[in-house]
């Protein structure tokens, strides 16, 4: 697939300039619902505060000790910047016009988090492991929850029914599991205020993640954009509501005979749904952005796989990132996401049919954009399980995002990086790979001595389980005996791989990767 993304990228500036303004329904004082009471600013920030009013009206914004005026222009939108404020609260924020004031109560500073993703990223607290624990023990009044609820639109949108909640074991079950437990360690480790924004939707394709016209602007994207337009023409609101109907009728059958078999795939409408390009962004990245934030956590790429697009994901995700650093006007804040957890039946052998491996493409990719500056990746495929696409293990994740930020941000020494690909050297028939980003106690294996998740192959392109051995503080020996000749290895590559080399320093596992001797992946 040819790299497009320099075509995506001379775009981005073109593209924010044709976003169209806020455009807050009434010509009464209005802002947005990420303004509210109980709500975080970004400490050290200058945070843009925007909103609606009569087209000329005068309106200031008071917090603190400071007092910022502005007017809005003729269509009635307006927008100002507080000066940076240090962490700490509650303070009242006062937003006065001529028509109207907005007082918005309990309002603290501190560090603000997007979590943004599918379904890994959506799924609540209540559905994780140790839920009744964490659930009881979440009594953090200086930990502030937003959710953006889940609506897809053609058309952006300039605000959402939302609002911002005190973390508490009432309100803490529902939010995302990554987004709390993450902020939870921020939160611990800082002793600063965290407010959590979790703008996610389950099954949604990284392409709902980015605006048409930005999409339409590559031939490969646009090739996306116009299948789901024509499978969206042709669906009605009698058909949408059928087909819903036909899906009840089948899941009350299935429920009847005791939950036995697959579960029947719920109904959709592709008109708006999380999978059409454009719809999450327009119906809820739209309303959020240019709110003061420290970065973004993000948890996604498995609809991409599975709809058997894990090679477009090499160059539409790092073009995601940048395009959202542009519009976000605040420069090239922290970016840091997982990769995807392991999922689906162990391969007994080393092969397998290409969707066994579309995981595995995806991992690369993402493992690729780390060559963007201030990016992060989270390995945590050993975490995931056979039969279930949400591993409920979810603290093990958002550990491994918050040594990112913790280290990377906030200056505190520890682990981040899990050991990656090196290099590879073929002496007498055995291949000696080098790893990266592996601490003074080097490598070692998890659970058993041997290590496991090496294969191997010659010119004939055909995989054996290798034999493989660390031979070196940061390298492994690996070879087969029908293999004299090697051309190409891989670890941990596949769906729902097996892989136990760890570093020994945060026990970080090493990333997955496949490597031939004339050429590095």
């Amino acid at each position: 697939m040819k790299d497009t993304s320099s075509l995506f990228l001379s775009l981005v500036l073109g593209l924010v300039l044709m976003l169209p303004g806020k455009d807050l329904s009434g010509a009464e004082l209005t802002l947005p619902s990420i303004f509210g009471d109980h709500m975080v600013l970004q400490r050290d920030l200058d945070n843009p505060v925007w909103g609606k009013a009569n087209p000329g009206e005068h309106i200031s914004v008071t917090i603190a000790d400071q007092r910022h005026e502005t007017q809005a222009d003729a269509a009635g939108n307006w927008k100002l910047k507080l000066d940076p404020l240090a962490a700490g609260g509650p303070f009242e924020m006062v937003v006065e016009g001529e028509s109207d004031t907005k007082r918005f109560e309990d309002v603290l500073v501190g560090e603000v988090w997007f979590c943004s993703g599918q379904s890994n990223m959506f799924n609540p607290v209540v559905h994780a492991y140790d839920a009744d624990l964490d659930i009881a023990t979440a009594n953090y009044p200086e930990i502030r929850l937003l959710t953006v609820p889940r609506r897809g639109t053609l058309e952006p949108t300039d605000d959402f029914e939302g609002r911002w909640f005190v973390c508490s074991p009432r309100t803490v079950p529902p939010f995302s599991a990554v987004g709390y437990y993450f902020g939870r360690r921020i939160h611990n480790a800082l002793g600063v205020p965290v407010g959590l924004v979790s703008n996610s939707w389950g099954g949604s394709s990284a392409e709902a993640w980015l605006p048409r016209e930005f999409l339409e602007a590559d031939p490969e994207s646009a090739e996306v954009v116009e299948e789901w337009d024509k499978l969206a023409a042709e669906y009605t609101d009698e058909r949408v509501q059928k087909e819903a109907e036909e899906y009840e009728r089948r899941l009350a059958i299935w429920q009847e005979n005791g939950e036995q078999g697959v579960r029947p795939n719920p109904s959709f409408d592709p008109r708006n749904c999380q999978r059409r390009p454009g719809t999450i962004f327009n119906g809820m990245v739209y309303p959020t952005i240019g709110y003061g934030m420290r970065g973004m956590i993000w948890y996604q790429g498995e609809s991409n796989a599975m709809a058997d697009r894990p090679e477009e994901y090499r160059r539409l995700f790092p073009a995601l990132i940048e395009y959202y650093r542009d519009i976000w006007g605040q420069g090239d804040f922290p970016f840091y996401w997982v990769q995807l957890a392991g999922f689906g039946p162990k391969l007994e052998e080393p092969e397998g049919e290409p969707p066994a491996r579309s995981w595995a493409v995806l991992r690369e990719s993402q493992t690729e954009t780390l060559s963007l500056p201030n990016t992060g990746e989270a390995v945590i495929f050993e975490t995931g399980e056979v039969k279930e696409i949400h591993p409920r293990d979810k603290q093990t994740v958002a550990d491994r995002l918050a040594r990112h930020a913790l280290a990377k941000d906030y200056g505190i020494p520890m682990a981040t990086e899990s050991p990656r690909f090196k290099s590879l050297e073929v002496k007498d028939g055995k291949v000696l790979v080098s790893f990266d980003n592996v601490g003074k106690r080097g490598l070692y294996t998890f659970d058993v001595d041997e290590v496991e998740g090496f294969s191997i192959a010659g010119a004939d392109g055909k995989f054996y389980w290798a034999e493989a051995k660390i031979t070196g503080k940061d390298k492994v020996t690996v070879s087969h005996p029908e293999v004299p000749h090697p051309t190409e290895v891989r670890y941990a590559w596949g769906n729902n791989p097996d892989g136990n080399l760890r570093d020994w320093v945060g026990g970080l596992p090493v990333t997955p990767f496949r490597a031939k001797v004339d050429e590095v992946r």
